[in-house]
């Protein structure tokens, strides 16, 4: 077929181009975790210390902190970091601790001359851990059974140091509330299939475990101490190799947590997050931007092709194709992880996801990073 300007046929390869890359991390990478079976772990009780740093959050502990204490686990500590907390988690604390045994508080008091961020707090709570294995949540997530403490166990073994899971959001009426949870399903798509590849490149601070002795053999949060974020990803990618990190997705393993009410605090969030992903690995900032701009320039390039007068009949064949080829992988997934609601808005949520995504690096350009809270 001919085309009335030599220009649309350059965009249309283009286009293909990114039809292929798209398809590639699908079924390349993606269907890893989409056809992901854990093999069978071994028997056995290991001590585990599961740490959560909090400042000012009376009403999430109150709400949250039960499930945790109250984990099916024989050797278990949990310790939870008051981080300088004004209102009264103190004293709700205490009450807790003298309830349950296993908690163990460690209170951090403001220095005028020296401030700190969350980094701090949670190397004060790792060296106050009995046991080598830690696992890591935040004051609003709530484990979803449990069992959330021995499913992450059970996969320190045969030389494992970090364990990474799902933190999911809960389930609310809405349009934000549905994109905010598919973004986050895609991005445990991308660093879950990665991290089965052997190429673990993040984790989430909301649902992951490492050994203790990982932590202080590779001198903690040093390299990155002058970021306030990162405590979860960069750590990862600074300490992960082909064969030390495992991942945890049964469903009983899951954390939950609150997501944002507004576009404007989870846009807030997302700058937040995305200032870490410029300290990452070459290789793994080369993935991470082939895959999003794949997407994005799909979307774009279809839409600009229609606009000059391209058969939009071609342009919308190609995507039911992509899509199509898609589904599969991501019915999968959205399985696994529990988000099945989400399939069936694929559709519509991708593209808005990815063409909102550029000002998230935009923003994040020009904006200082906001102390911890």
């Amino acid at each position: 077929m001919e085309f009335a300007e030599p220009w649309m046929q350059y965009m249309f390869i283009v286009l293909l181009l990114t039809v292929l890359v798209q398809l590639l991390n699908y079924y390349m990478s993606y269907r890893r975790l989409a056809f992901y079976k854990a093999s069978p772990e071994p028997e056995g009780v290991q001590g585990v210390s599961i740490v959560i740093c909090a400042r000012n959050e009376k009403v999430n502990l109150e709400k949250n902190l039960p499930a945790i204490l109250d984990q099916v686990y024989p050797e278990l500590e949990v310790i939870v970091v008051n981080d300088c907390s004004w209102d009264s988690s103190g004293e709700l604390l205490e009450e807790f601790a003298r309830n349950y045994p296993r908690l163990k508080v460690v209170t951090l008091v403001e220095q005028e001359k020296y401030k700190h961020g969350k980094k701090f707090a949670l190397t004060i709570g790792i060296k106050a851990a009995k046991y080598d294995l830690l696992l890591l949540t935040d004051a609003d997530c709530m484990p979803q059974s449990r069992n959330w403490c021995s499913s992450f166990q059970h996969h320190f073994s045969d030389g494992t140091e970090i364990v990474l899971g799902y933190g999911a959001y809960k389930k609310e009426s809405g349009l934000l509330n549905k994109l905010i949870r598919f973004d986050t399903m895609i991005i445990a798509m991308q660093y879950l299939s990665s991290a089965i590849a052997g190429n673990a490149y993040m984790g989430v601070g909301r649902n992951m475990a490492y050994r203790k002795s990982l932590f202080f053999r590779n001198k903690g949060f040093a390299s990155h101490n002058h970021l306030l974020s990162g405590d979860d990803d960069l750590f990862v990618n600074q300490n992960a190799n082909k064969t030390n990190v495992k991942i945890e997705i049964n469903q009983d393993a899951f954390t939950l947590s609150e997501p944002r009410k507004t576009f404007s605090g989870w846009f807030d969030q997302k700058v937040r997050h995305m200032s870490t992903s410029s300290h990452y690995k070459f290789a793994h900032k080369l993935m991470l931007f082939t895959a999003s701009s794949s997407t994005l320039f799909f979307y774009l390039l279809s839409a600009a092709l229609i606009i000059a007068g391209y058969d939009w009949r071609i342009i919308l064949s190609l995507y039911g194709l992509v899509l199509l080829l898609k589904l599969p992988v991501l019915w999968k997934v959205s399985h696994k992880l529990n988000e099945k609601d989400l399939f069936w808005l694929f559709p519509l949520l991708e593209p808005v996801l990815y063409i909102i995504q550029p000002f998230f690096y935009i923003t994040n350009l020009f904006t200082k990073q906001k102390a911890w809270k």
